[in-house]
């Protein structure tokens, strides 16, 4: 049965750490991120060190601008977040991008759509895992969040990772889910202390279809009140509401939860052990990091 949203409020209103916690949002200028980081900076009543990272960067005072679709971006982005904040609770991540283009490669020679929904994500992990582990070791809460589509999935090519010979926009956002699942495994298998969640954020009405490069896509606003799937939508500050406890719940481990901040289990779940291990050999390799 899912909560209430005053029952996601409340959980959320009970968070009340000793410390002042340190939260990251990558892509919380807009959308569900914005309406985790409204959210997070409510509860908190302003007891909080809040970033935003993202391309808006009039949409808040304490922003980083970057663009995530080139990996050599997210590498200087995260260095220099590591010296400014030693210390990370919170590293929230639901940066997307929605369009009818086919492959589109980046410099680095990555599709834009896995770049933005699998790849950054993993390499913003692999870069600020180092102050979520200081946090946790001075007893503080220390948690990734990633906001994506766990459910909606298939089981991924391991003789096409990246999808450079078989892509799609099904198979980008298919096998992109589960490239989301496997990454918070492999990072739950190496860092066992901390939290890792894979968030549904279900039907929200934010600006994503409207800023597409797709007129298609934006015609199919659901902002838009002449929309008739708008009634299916819930506004981002409810679901900023619902995520955020989600994220609050959520004890250490792999999690992949619905959009309602609940446990979702194997629900759709397509990966496996070969699965894990060969796809972070790959990533790895593709982003340009460290092996750890």
């Amino acid at each position: 049965m899912a909560p209430s949203l005053a029952a996601a409020r409340a959980i959320n209103a009970a968070f009340s750490p000793s410390y002042i916690p340190v939260a990251v949002f990558v892509g919380g200028t807009s959308g569900v991120g914005q309406g985790m980081a409204e959210a997070f900076a409510r509860h908190t009543k302003g007891n909080a060190h809040i970033i935003l990272i993202g391309r808006n960067s009039s949409a808040a005072d304490s922003f980083v601008a970057c663009d995530i679709t080139l990996m050599k971006n997210v590498q200087k982005t995260t260095e220099e977040l590591i010296k400014r904040v030693p210390r990370i609770n919170f590293l929230v991540i639901s940066s997307g991008v929605m369009n009818l283009n086919g492959r589109d490669e980046t410099e680095e020679g990555i599709d834009r759509k896995l770049a933005v929904h699998y790849y950054a994500r993993w390499k913003f992990i692999h870069g600020l895992v180092p102050a979520l582990v200081k946090a946790n070791e001075g007893g503080e809460d220390a948690k990734v969040f990633s906001v994506f589509s766990p459910g909606n999935a298939k089981k991924i090519d391991l003789d096409d990772l990246g999808l450079k010979k078989t892509f799609s926009l099904s198979n980008a956002a298919l096998q992109g889910s589960t490239y989301n699942d496997l990454m918070i495994e492999g990072y739950a298998s190496r860092y066992p202390s901390l939290s890792f969640i894979h968030s549904y954020p279900g039907g929200v009405r934010t600006n994503l279809t409207a800023s597409s490069t797709s007129a298609i896509v934006r015609a199919l606003d659901v902002k838009s009140r002449w929309n008739p799937f708008r009634y299916l939508t819930i506004s981002q500050e409810d679901a900023g509401e619902y995520l955020l406890s989600g994220l609050f719940k959520a004890a250490p481990g792999a999690w992949r939860h619905d959009n309602h901040g609940n446990d979702m289990g194997k629900k759709g779940y397509y990966g496996d052990e070969e699965s894990q291990k060969k796809l972070w050999e790959h990533t790895v390799q593709v982003t340009g990091s460290e092996q750890r």
